[in-house]
C-alpha cells in the first residue's frame, strides 16, 4: 500500500482526531507558529494536501483565498461539507491541475512527509508559483522520524538504530481520549527535501527547528526538534 492510499484508509479517523480542538499537534505546534511564515494574503493560496480543510479554513477567515488539492477523495469530501464555498479538489501534488506560475503563495503543513513523490510534489509546487512567490512547508523533523526515546522521562536516551540517510516507511499508531489513529509517512533524511528544493529552483528563506515548547526546559523534546519549518522562494 503507497502512502496515498494508506491516507486514504484512515481518512475517517483522521477527521474525527484533526477536528477534536486541541487534541493533535497543529493547536500546539503549528497554526500560529506556522501562520508566521506566510506572506499576507495576494492572489489565491494553494494547500497541498489539505486534508478535511482544517488550515484551509484557518487561512480563509485571515482573508486568504485557498485552493486546497489532496489525493484522498475521503478527505475532500469532509473538506467540502465543512466549507460548501471553498475550492477543494482531489489531486496529486506531483500532477497539480492548475497552469504555470498562477498562485503567489503553496502551502504544505505536514504533509509533504506523507507524499510517495515528495520530490514531484516541490517541483509541481515551483511550476505553479509565480516569480517571487513562496512555498511554506512544515514536516516531522527527520531526527524525529529516525529514530525513538528509550522512555518518556525527562532524561531519556534518544537512539536511532537504522541509517539515519536512508529514505524509509514508517507507521506510528496512537491512541488519545478515545481516537485511534495511524500516521503512515516516509523517514527522509534533511538532504532529501533541500535537494529537491534546489533541484525546483527554490531558495530558502527561513527555516525553524520547533521543539516541544509545553515541556519544562531540559525535558526530552526539547533537546530535539519535533518539526521543522521552511519557506522557500521562487526567484
Amino acid at each position: 500500500m503507497n502512502l496515498r492510499d494508506a491516507w486514504e484508509a484512515e481518512a475517517r479517523n483522521w477527521v474525527a482526531w484533526a477536528r477534536k480542538p486541541g487534541h493533535d499537534s497543529y493547536w500546539t505546534f503549528h497554526r500560529d507558529r506556522f501562520l508566521q511564515l506566510l506572506p499576507p494574503p495576494s492572489g489565491p493560496t494553494l494547500d497541498l494536501g489539505c486534508g478535511e480543510g482544517r488550515f484551509p479554513r484557518d487561512l480563509k477567515e485571515r482573508g486568504y483565498e485557498v485552493i486546497g488539492v489532496d489525493a484522498s477523495p475521503t478527505l475532500i469530501e469532509h473538506a467540502q461539507e465543512a466549507d460548501p464555498d471553498g475550492d477543494y479538489r482531489v489531486a496529486d501534488a506531483a500532477n497539480l491541475p492548475l497552469a504555470d506560475a498562477s498562485v503567489p503563495l503553496v502551502t504544505a503543513l505536514l504533509s509533504l512527509h506523507d507524499m510517495d513523490d515528495m520530490e514531484g510534489a516541490v517541483a509541481e509546487s515551483a511550476r505553479v508559483l509565480v516569480p517571487g512567490g513562496r512555498l511554506c512547508a512544515a514536516v516531522v523533523h527527520p531526527i524525529n522520524s529516525a529514530g525513538k526515546f528509550v522512555s518518556s522521562t525527562p532524561e531519556a536516551r534518544f537512539i536511532i538504530r537504522e541509517s539515519y540517510f536512508e529514505q524509509r516507511r514508517f507507521a506510528d499508531v496512537v491512541a488519545r481520549d478515545g481516537l485511534q489513529m495511524t500516521f503512515t509517512s516516509r523517514h527522509r533524511p534533511l538532504e532529501a527535501y533541500f535537494a529537491a528544493l534546489e533541484s525546483a529552483g527554490l531558495l530558502v528563506e527561513r527555516l525553524a527547528e520547533v521543539p516541544d515548547s509545553t515541556d519544562p526546559p531540559g525535558d526530552r523534546w526539547q533537546r530535539l526538534p519535533l518539526f521543522l519549518h521552511f519557506r522557500a522562494v521562487k526567484p
